[in-house]
Protein backbone atom coordinates (compact mmCIF):
# COMPACT_ATOMS: atom_id res chain seq x y z
CA UNK A 1 0.00 0.00 0.00
CA UNK A 2 1.30 3.52 -0.75
CA UNK A 3 1.38 6.04 1.69
CA UNK A 4 0.27 9.33 0.83
CA UNK A 5 1.86 12.16 2.70
CA UNK A 6 -0.38 15.14 2.51
CA UNK A 7 1.10 18.23 3.90
CA UNK A 8 -0.12 20.17 6.74
CA UNK A 9 -1.26 23.31 5.81
CA UNK A 10 0.10 26.39 6.14
CA UNK A 11 -1.04 28.95 8.33
CA UNK A 12 -3.88 31.71 6.56
CA UNK A 13 -1.82 34.46 7.84
CA UNK A 14 1.45 33.57 6.65
CA UNK A 15 0.80 31.89 2.99
CA UNK A 16 0.37 34.75 1.31
CA UNK A 17 3.60 36.23 2.45
CA UNK A 18 4.41 33.33 0.89
CA UNK A 19 2.99 33.15 -2.46
CA UNK A 20 3.66 37.23 -2.64
CA UNK A 21 7.68 36.71 -1.47
CA UNK A 22 7.84 34.90 -5.07
CA UNK A 23 10.49 32.72 -3.38
CA UNK A 24 10.68 29.32 -5.13
CA UNK A 25 10.82 26.04 -3.12
CA UNK A 26 13.12 23.95 -4.92
CA UNK A 27 16.45 25.56 -4.93
CA UNK A 28 19.16 23.57 -7.39
CA UNK A 29 22.61 23.52 -7.64
CA UNK A 30 22.45 25.69 -11.09
CA UNK A 31 20.49 28.55 -8.46
CA UNK A 32 23.69 28.81 -6.24
CA UNK A 33 24.99 32.03 -7.85
CA UNK A 34 20.78 33.21 -7.36
CA UNK A 35 21.51 32.44 -3.85
CA UNK A 36 23.72 34.34 -3.05
CA UNK A 37 22.69 37.64 -4.70
CA UNK A 38 20.80 40.05 -2.26
CA UNK A 39 19.26 38.71 1.14
CA UNK A 40 15.50 38.95 2.70
CA UNK A 41 16.62 39.65 5.63
CA UNK A 42 17.62 43.09 7.23
CA UNK A 43 20.70 44.47 6.55
CA UNK A 44 22.94 45.96 8.85
CA UNK A 45 22.02 49.85 8.57
CA UNK A 46 17.85 47.82 9.17
CA UNK A 47 19.45 45.94 12.36
CA UNK A 48 21.50 49.29 14.08
CA UNK A 49 18.63 52.01 12.68
CA UNK A 50 16.56 54.19 15.48
CA UNK A 51 18.37 51.91 18.23
CA UNK A 52 20.70 51.93 20.45
CA UNK A 53 23.28 49.25 19.42
CA UNK A 54 26.58 49.63 18.55
CA UNK A 55 28.42 47.44 16.14
CA UNK A 56 31.87 46.07 15.85
CA UNK A 57 33.32 44.08 13.36
CA UNK A 58 36.68 42.37 13.84
CA UNK A 59 39.07 39.68 12.32
CA UNK A 60 40.14 36.38 14.87
CA UNK A 61 42.59 33.67 13.89
CA UNK A 62 40.50 30.61 12.13
CA UNK A 63 41.73 27.19 11.51
CA UNK A 64 42.27 28.33 7.90
CA UNK A 65 42.96 31.63 7.82
CA UNK A 66 41.29 34.98 9.56
CA UNK A 67 37.73 34.96 10.03
CA UNK A 68 35.38 38.08 10.17
CA UNK A 69 32.95 38.19 13.30
CA UNK A 70 30.16 40.80 14.35
CA UNK A 71 29.70 41.71 17.44
CA UNK A 72 26.77 43.76 18.76
CA UNK A 73 26.08 45.65 21.70
CA UNK A 74 24.05 48.42 23.73
CA UNK A 75 25.72 51.96 22.97
CA UNK A 76 25.42 51.79 27.34
CA UNK A 77 26.12 48.81 27.80
CA UNK A 78 26.92 47.53 31.17
CA UNK A 79 29.36 44.32 31.31
CA UNK A 80 28.06 41.05 32.98
CA UNK A 81 25.25 40.32 31.36
CA UNK A 82 24.72 37.21 28.18
CA UNK A 83 26.16 36.57 25.07
CA UNK A 84 24.32 35.31 22.22
CA UNK A 85 27.01 33.08 19.59
CA UNK A 86 24.70 33.08 16.46
CA UNK A 87 25.34 31.02 13.36
CA UNK A 88 23.53 31.99 10.17
CA UNK A 89 20.92 30.91 7.83
CA UNK A 90 21.73 29.88 3.95
CA UNK A 91 21.54 26.12 3.64
CA UNK A 92 25.58 26.03 4.34
CA UNK A 93 26.00 26.89 1.35
CA UNK A 94 25.06 31.00 0.70
CA UNK A 95 24.09 34.04 3.09
CA UNK A 96 26.79 35.67 5.61
CA UNK A 97 26.92 36.33 9.57
CA UNK A 98 23.84 39.24 9.31
CA UNK A 99 21.27 36.85 7.39
CA UNK A 100 18.69 36.09 10.60
CA UNK A 101 20.41 37.55 12.91
CA UNK A 102 17.10 40.15 13.86
CA UNK A 103 15.44 38.40 16.50
CA UNK A 104 19.19 37.70 17.92
CA UNK A 105 20.27 41.16 17.79
CA UNK A 106 16.79 42.35 19.76
CA UNK A 107 18.20 40.75 22.94
CA UNK A 108 21.14 43.76 22.50
CA UNK A 109 18.23 45.89 23.49
CA UNK A 110 16.10 43.78 25.74
CA UNK A 111 19.02 42.03 28.23
CA UNK A 112 21.89 44.15 27.13
CA UNK A 113 23.12 40.83 25.92
CA UNK A 114 26.75 40.83 23.89
CA UNK A 115 25.83 39.28 20.14
CA UNK A 116 28.62 37.70 18.18
CA UNK A 117 27.80 36.30 14.52
CA UNK A 118 30.82 34.75 12.53
CA UNK A 119 31.25 34.59 8.86
CA UNK A 120 32.31 30.65 8.21
CA UNK A 121 33.04 29.00 5.17
CA UNK A 122 30.76 27.67 2.72
CA UNK A 123 30.18 24.90 0.79
CA UNK A 124 30.65 23.71 -2.10
CA UNK A 125 34.35 25.47 -2.00
CA UNK A 126 34.91 24.73 1.34
CA UNK A 127 32.96 21.73 2.00
CA UNK A 128 32.22 20.21 5.93
CA UNK A 129 33.78 20.40 8.56
CA UNK A 130 35.10 24.28 7.13
CA UNK A 131 31.78 25.65 8.61
CA UNK A 132 31.65 23.64 11.79
CA UNK A 133 35.45 24.65 12.24
CA UNK A 134 35.05 27.82 11.77
CA UNK A 135 31.89 28.10 13.87
CA UNK A 136 33.85 26.71 16.79
CA UNK A 137 37.01 28.66 16.36
CA UNK A 138 35.28 31.76 16.97
CA UNK A 139 33.01 30.01 19.90
CA UNK A 140 36.01 29.28 21.87
CA UNK A 141 37.55 32.81 20.77
CA UNK A 142 34.55 34.81 21.90
CA UNK A 143 34.20 33.13 25.19
CA UNK A 144 38.30 33.40 26.05
CA UNK A 145 37.66 36.97 25.24
CA UNK A 146 33.95 37.55 27.60
CA UNK A 147 36.13 39.85 29.85
CA UNK A 148 36.90 42.21 26.56
CA UNK A 149 33.38 41.73 25.16
CA UNK A 150 31.21 42.89 28.49
CA UNK A 151 30.03 39.75 29.48
CA UNK A 152 29.35 36.42 31.91
CA UNK A 153 31.25 33.65 30.60
CA UNK A 154 28.91 31.45 32.28
CA UNK A 155 26.18 33.08 30.41
CA UNK A 156 27.13 32.29 26.94
CA UNK A 157 24.00 31.16 24.73
CA UNK A 158 24.76 29.44 21.30
CA UNK A 159 21.66 29.91 18.85
CA UNK A 160 21.56 29.11 14.80
CA UNK A 161 18.21 28.94 12.25
CA UNK A 162 18.42 26.22 9.80
CA UNK A 163 22.02 25.50 8.56
CA UNK A 164 23.14 27.97 11.27
CA UNK A 165 20.76 25.82 13.46
CA UNK A 166 22.27 22.82 12.39
CA UNK A 167 26.09 24.16 13.06
CA UNK A 168 24.88 25.15 16.75
CA UNK A 169 24.13 21.57 17.70
CA UNK A 170 27.54 20.88 15.86
CA UNK A 171 29.23 23.92 17.74
CA UNK A 172 27.83 22.68 20.99
CA UNK A 173 28.53 18.80 21.04
CA UNK A 174 31.90 19.84 20.35
CA UNK A 175 32.38 22.00 22.98
CA UNK A 176 31.02 19.05 25.42
CA UNK A 177 33.27 16.75 23.80
CA UNK A 178 36.03 18.93 23.66
CA UNK A 179 35.63 20.05 27.21
CA UNK A 180 35.22 24.04 26.06
CA UNK A 181 33.84 26.47 26.56
CA UNK A 182 30.86 26.25 29.03
CA UNK A 183 27.86 26.63 27.31
CA UNK A 184 24.77 27.78 29.22
CA UNK A 185 22.68 27.28 26.72
CA UNK A 186 21.40 26.52 23.42
CA UNK A 187 18.84 27.25 21.04
CA UNK A 188 17.94 25.27 17.56
CA UNK A 189 15.57 27.31 15.31
CA UNK A 190 14.31 25.15 12.34
CA UNK A 191 17.66 23.40 12.46
CA UNK A 192 19.59 21.84 9.58
CA UNK A 193 20.11 18.58 11.78
CA UNK A 194 20.02 15.12 9.78
CA UNK A 195 21.34 14.83 6.37
CA UNK A 196 19.38 11.74 5.55
CA UNK A 197 16.29 13.70 4.45
CA UNK A 198 13.92 11.30 4.63
CA UNK A 199 11.53 11.73 7.42
CA UNK A 200 7.73 12.05 6.67
CA UNK A 201 7.93 15.93 6.91
CA UNK A 202 10.79 15.99 4.21
CA UNK A 203 8.16 14.16 2.18
CA UNK A 204 5.86 16.01 2.70
CA UNK A 205 7.47 19.41 1.99
CA UNK A 206 8.31 18.40 -1.62
CA UNK A 207 7.79 20.97 -4.30
CA UNK A 208 5.87 23.47 -2.00
CA UNK A 209 7.28 26.07 0.66
CA UNK A 210 10.40 27.33 1.27
CA UNK A 211 13.64 25.00 1.49
CA UNK A 212 11.60 21.88 0.25
CA UNK A 213 12.96 18.19 0.04
CA UNK A 214 15.25 18.68 -3.23
CA UNK A 215 16.35 22.24 -1.86
CA UNK A 216 18.23 20.03 1.19
CA UNK A 217 19.57 17.73 -1.11
CA UNK A 218 21.32 20.59 -2.82
CA UNK A 219 22.55 21.83 0.43
CA UNK A 220 23.53 18.77 2.01
CA UNK A 221 25.30 17.33 -1.24
CA UNK A 222 27.26 20.66 -1.68
CA UNK A 223 28.38 20.25 2.34
CA UNK A 224 28.78 16.74 2.24
CA UNK A 225 30.08 16.16 -1.07
CA UNK A 226 30.68 11.97 -1.78
CA UNK A 227 31.01 11.34 1.80
CA UNK A 228 26.91 11.67 2.55
CA UNK A 229 24.82 8.70 3.07
CA UNK A 230 28.37 7.01 4.36
CA UNK A 231 30.31 6.14 7.79
CA UNK A 232 32.34 8.90 7.24
CA UNK A 233 29.67 11.55 8.32
CA UNK A 234 30.99 12.56 11.94
CA UNK A 235 28.15 13.81 14.75
CA UNK A 236 28.78 17.32 14.60
CA UNK A 237 28.67 17.70 10.60
CA UNK A 238 25.02 15.98 10.76
CA UNK A 239 23.84 16.31 14.86
CA UNK A 240 20.68 13.61 14.29
CA UNK A 241 23.53 11.04 13.81
CA UNK A 242 25.13 11.34 17.72
CA UNK A 243 24.38 8.66 19.61
CA UNK A 244 25.01 10.23 22.80
CA UNK A 245 23.03 13.65 23.48
CA UNK A 246 23.51 13.45 27.18
CA UNK A 247 25.40 16.03 29.01
CA UNK A 248 23.90 18.98 26.80
CA UNK A 249 23.41 22.61 28.30
CA UNK A 250 19.08 23.41 28.19
CA UNK A 251 18.38 23.35 24.42
CA UNK A 252 15.37 25.16 23.13
CA UNK A 253 13.87 23.78 19.71
CA UNK A 254 11.53 25.37 17.79
CA UNK A 255 10.22 24.26 14.14
CA UNK A 256 7.32 25.04 11.84
CA UNK A 257 4.50 22.22 11.46
CA UNK A 258 4.79 22.90 7.29
CA UNK A 259 8.53 22.55 6.64
CA UNK A 260 11.27 19.80 5.94
CA UNK A 261 12.85 20.08 9.56
CA UNK A 262 9.59 19.27 11.67
CA UNK A 263 10.38 15.69 12.01
CA UNK A 264 14.23 15.81 12.51
CA UNK A 265 13.94 18.53 15.33
CA UNK A 266 11.15 17.29 16.95
CA UNK A 267 13.40 13.95 16.92
CA UNK A 268 16.40 15.73 18.33
CA UNK A 269 14.27 17.31 21.37
CA UNK A 270 13.11 13.89 22.45
CA UNK A 271 16.42 11.88 21.91
CA UNK A 272 17.61 14.73 24.57
CA UNK A 273 14.70 13.81 26.85
CA UNK A 274 15.74 10.62 26.26
CA UNK A 275 19.22 10.35 27.59
CA UNK A 276 17.41 12.20 31.10
CA UNK A 277 18.91 15.62 29.54
CA UNK A 278 16.48 19.21 29.45
CA UNK A 279 14.75 20.56 26.63
CA UNK A 280 11.89 22.74 25.66
CA UNK A 281 10.17 22.16 22.07
CA UNK A 282 7.58 24.30 20.05
CA UNK A 283 6.49 23.28 16.98
CA UNK A 284 4.28 26.31 15.25
CA UNK A 285 1.49 25.23 13.40
CA UNK A 286 1.16 26.16 9.60
CA UNK A 287 4.66 27.33 9.93
CA UNK A 288 6.59 27.43 6.86
CA UNK A 289 10.43 27.23 6.84
CA UNK A 290 11.86 30.66 7.82
CA UNK A 291 8.47 32.22 8.22
CA UNK A 292 9.54 34.23 11.75
CA UNK A 293 12.33 35.91 9.20
CA UNK A 294 9.87 35.82 6.20
CA UNK A 295 6.89 37.58 8.41
CA UNK A 296 7.78 39.41 11.26
CA UNK A 297 4.80 40.77 12.07
CA UNK A 298 2.30 37.72 11.86
CA UNK A 299 0.57 36.39 15.23
CA UNK A 300 2.42 33.28 14.56
CA UNK A 301 5.93 34.92 14.33
CA UNK A 302 5.15 37.22 17.01
CA UNK A 303 4.54 34.04 19.49
CA UNK A 304 7.31 32.43 18.19
CA UNK A 305 9.65 35.27 19.63
CA UNK A 306 7.92 35.46 22.45
CA UNK A 307 7.72 32.09 23.28
CA UNK A 308 11.74 31.89 22.99
CA UNK A 309 12.08 34.97 25.00
CA UNK A 310 10.86 33.72 27.96
CA UNK A 311 12.45 30.79 27.53
CA UNK A 312 15.72 32.50 27.40
CA UNK A 313 14.97 34.74 30.60
CA UNK A 314 14.03 31.43 32.83
CA UNK A 315 17.47 30.02 31.18
CA UNK A 316 19.27 33.09 32.31
CA UNK A 317 17.83 33.66 35.27
CA UNK A 318 18.81 29.88 36.71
Amino acid sequence: MTTIHTPPPFDTELEPVLVSAGIPPTLLPSHLSTLRGPGFTPSLEELLQGRPIEHEERIIPGPAGDLTISVFRRTDHVAGGPAFFFTHVGGMIFGDRLVGVAPVVDYVVELDAVVVTVEYRLAPEHPAPAALEDSYAALVWTAEHADELGFDPTKLVTIGGSAGGGLTAGITLMARDRGAPQIAGQVLMYAMLDEHNDSVSAQQIDGIGIWDRTSNDTGWNFYLGDRRGTDDITDYESAARADDLTSLPPTYVEVGSAEVFRDEDVAFANRIWAGGGVAELHVWPGGYHLFELLAPEAELSQAARQARSRWVRRLLQD
